[in-house]
């Protein structure tokens, strides 16, 4: 039976182990997340889809199972698996998509690295995406499309289906056009995103790059532009846009661009925090760790955007001029590798390690040890009672598409007390003008925020996490999925698919 939608995402909508000989799938760990959430779109469909690659020693091999049905809580529905050999794993996602694409997007150039790009590689896969897209299509379907690797699969669909919607989501930041003009791929990649009905963002910023970028290499024209609703406007923040273009037209084709936030299920992180076991867990974190010392926590993965260098060398600096700290605080950072594979990111690591071995010898003491360094991923019923243990939570990436840990922090805390400290260059930082908003590039800047979020008042704390907590309500996992539901409707009212899917949130 043909799917009204097909969401097409390299990563699969589950954990796949093997117990006792057998292949079982698993829910994920966290119900918190982009997947659940995306999966939670297939409830309000008859028929759903989902596209993914899985890694294949032999593609051609009849028994690899190509198709799998999935019934679980967010209903019944299709994945379609590509079988992928781990070189085009590694050429299409870990070299192109990481290498490549990566760097650009998050607007570090000197990161940028195009001499082993296979780019007949990364065509051949994001083909293969398209073909089972279209495989699986019901006549004017929705096709929503996650994420720059599969960037030319918009393209190779509407060849393939011209009858779907599609529509496009990018989870990354999207730099201007001097920045992503480097890529001497450019107008292929923004060719096929002009194929799509929808082209979807996190923040105005990055939808209006998009259309810079669009213009800069074709004939666009920007049919309607929109005011940035006030709540979107922090003037603390270096990602602020007052107007954004929210419709274009190319070759006689209506394109909406939108700008929505992603958040969090609030509900669900609430329960999670305030559950026995959670507070009990919380209760021994500060045992541990003593009642008169402040716990810092950092949670990000081990990449060169994410600012974990430039955040421990602020807190060197912090215990070299503040004395009075010394065996006061201490800082829980979790890095978690991002790749092992690749060489850039194991010397990230590295210097993490050297970094905090060298903070911890010359401040620590047999009592006290400035800096937990954790590598590795923590659970997320863990997590949340850390976040409610945290004094302070400390987000300080030098680019970031937006930032799930700020607002998981900021969901956890119910008790309406801890500060948030946040890079002005998160995209999360728009909406959440109530934390403490930092400069990672600036040494005055990162060290007069921690000192003022260490040295808040609790009516201070209180009243930031109360606004915090209402912009989370506001700007909830529900709200971003009702406005992709009526992005879908709209492509449909103006564009190529003659489809429904319903737009119950």
């Amino acid at each position: 039976m043909p799917s009204e939608l097909v969401i097409v995402y390299h990563r699969q909508p589950y954990e796949e182990v093997v117990e006792n000989g057998k292949t079982v799938f698993r829910e994920n760990k966290s119900p918190n997340g982009i997947v659940p959430t995306l999966k939670s779109f297939f409830g309000h469909v008859d028929k759903g889809a989902w596209i993914a690659w899985k890694e294949a020693e032999d593609p051609s091999n009849p028994t690899f199972e190509r198709t799998i049905e999935i019934s679980d809580q967010y209903g019944d529905y299709t994945v379609s698996r590509l079988p992928l050999t781990a070189q085009q794993v590694s050429s299409f996602y870990h070299v192109t998509s990481k290498e490549a694409f990566w760097p650009i997007l998050h607007s570090f150039k000197e990161k940028y690295n195009y001499d082993p790009v296979d780019w007949p590689t990364f065509r051949e896969v994001n083909w293969a995406f398209a073909e089972a897209a279209a495989a699986e299509a019901a006549e004017g379907a929705v096709v929503w499309i996650h994420d720059y690797n599969l960037w030319l699969v918009p393209g190779y669909l509407r060849q393939l289906r011209p009858d779907v919607r599609i529509s496009f989501f990018h989870h990354t930041p999207f730099p201007a056009p001097d920045i992503f003009n480097v890529l001497p791929w450019r107008k292929e990649i923004v060719g096929s995103l002009l194929a799509c009905d929808v082209v979807g963002f996190h923040i105005p910023r990055y939808s209006a790059n998009f259309v810079q970028v669009a213009r800069s290499l074709y004939d666009v024209d920007v049919t309607k532009r929109e005011k940035v609703a006030d709540e979107l406007i922090n003037d603390g923040t270096a990602l602020v846009e007052r107007s954004v273009p929210t419709s274009i037209t190319y070759e006689d084709r209506d394109i909406l661009v939108s700008a929505c936030p992603v958040g969090v299920d609030v509900d669900f992180i609430s329960e999670r925090s305030d559950a026995s076991e959670t507070l009990d867990k919380t209760a021994t974190i500060k045992q541990e760790i003593g009642d008169d010392t402040k716990l810092i926590l950092s949670v990000s993965r081990t990449d060169y955007t994410k600012g974990g260098i430039e955040q421990l060398l602020t807190y060197e600096r912090l215990l070299e001029r503040r004395k009075d700290l010394r065996g006061k605080v201490r800082l829980m950072h979790v890095s978690v590798s991002a790749n092992r594979n690749m060489a850039v990111y194991e010397q990230i690591q590295g210097e993490v390690e050297q970094i905090v071995g060298r903070i911890n010898g010359r401040f620590g003491s047999l009592e006290w040890q400035p800096i937990s360094l954790i590598s590795t991923a923590v659970p997320f019923r863990e997590l949340v009672a850390y976040y409610r243990a945290a004094d302070i939570c400390w987000i300080t990436p030098l680019a970031d598409g937006m930032n799930i840990v700020a607002k998981e922090y900021v969901a956890a805390r119910t008790d309406e007390d801890g500060v948030l400290v946040l890079s002005e260059f998160a995209g999360a930082a728009v909406e959440m003008s109530a934390s403490v908003i930092t400069n990672p590039f600036s040494h005055k800047s990162m060290d007069t925020t921690i000192d003022m979020a260490l040295d808040m008042e609790p009516e201070d704390r209180k009243g930031r996490m109360q606004a915090l907590r209402a912009t989370l309500r506001h700007y909830d996992i529900q709200a971003w999925a009702k406005e992709q539901h009526r992005l879908f409707e709209a492509a449909g009212k103006h564009g190529t698919g003659k489809g429904n899917v319903q737009t119950a949130a």
